[in-house]
């Protein structure tokens, strides 16, 4: 890897853009700087057209903030995020991140910052053909930052029709053989088109695994009973008046249940 590293700035604020290009010019020897920009657009374009090794990225930004622009990026450069603002969860990055700098950036904790970059690149493990496991790491946070869309219902056929089943009516989902089942508080039962592990991403935090094959609705458990071998079975509302028994890998998931 051959320094200087080609940088961009991205940040909306003039003063603090300013303030940061003074500093990183006091090293030349690490730092190439090809391009400035102003929000996360601009940002995109100035990556796409210089292919920067690094980039120092503002995270409060118009159009675009930082997070989301990284989103769109298929390709990871460094990326040294620089904020003002402690609300955001900076921390859960520093293992995802080269770094982070708070504002207003002071040339001692730049160094450090320096340090960590040569570092990173002389041990090797930067390798700008490929996603390396730096790019995917910060990739996969970016993932799961995302806010999942709520969903209020599922659709399932009942022969010409396609129904709507509210979530607040499914009291529990059963796997049995190569089939998934829908079950609702009225008794009904019908074939789904989803994996219970779909389904798990799919479904709100009130909707808990107890088996592989189950899936209840807490809200309409009824009543829990202890079981053999520290498994539990799980008595819903439904007019069925059904039985489910937990998994024993997912004991400690009705435990936490109990607790709370």
């Amino acid at each position: 890897m051959h320094f200087p590293l080609k940088t961009i700035l991205i940040d909306d604020e003039p003063l603090a853009l300013s303030r940061l290009r003074r500093l990183l010019e006091k090293h030349t020897d690490t730092f190439e700087i090809v391009a400035e920009a102003r929000n996360g657009a601009e940002g995109l374009v100035e990556i796409d057209r210089h292919n920067p090794r690094i980039i120092f990225l503002d995270i409060e930004m118009p159009l675009l903030n930082g997070f989301e622009m990284l989103a769109k990026l298929t390709k990871m450069p460094l990326v040294v995020f620089s904020t003002a603002y402690d609300q955001y969860a900076i921390r859960a990055f520093e293992e995802n991140s080269v770094d982070y700098l708070l504002k207003p950036v002071e040339n001692d904790r730049l160094l450090k910052t320096i340090e960590k970059i040569r570092n990173l690149i002389q041990s090797g493990q930067q390798n700008h053909s490929m996603l390396n496991p730096y790019s995917e790491n910060l990739f996969r946070l970016l993932e799961e930052m995302k806010p999942k869309k709520e969903i209020f219902s599922l659709s399932v056929k009942s022969g010409d029709r396609i129904l709507l089943i509210p979530l607040t009516e499914i009291t529990h989902f059963e796997a049995e053989e190569k089939y998934v089942f829908l079950n609702t508080l009225d008794g009904q039962k019908y074939l789904l088109n989803y994996t219970l592990t779909a389904l798990e991403e799919k479904l709100p935090k009130h909707y808990l695994r107890i088996s592989r094959a189950g899936i209840v609705n807490t809200h309409h458990i009824k009543e829990i009973q202890k079981h053999f071998n520290g498994k539990f079975v799980v008595l819903m509302r439904d007019r069925r008046a059904s039985q489910l028994t937990s998994g024993s890998t997912y004991t400690d998931a009705i435990r936490h249940l109990l607790d709370n």
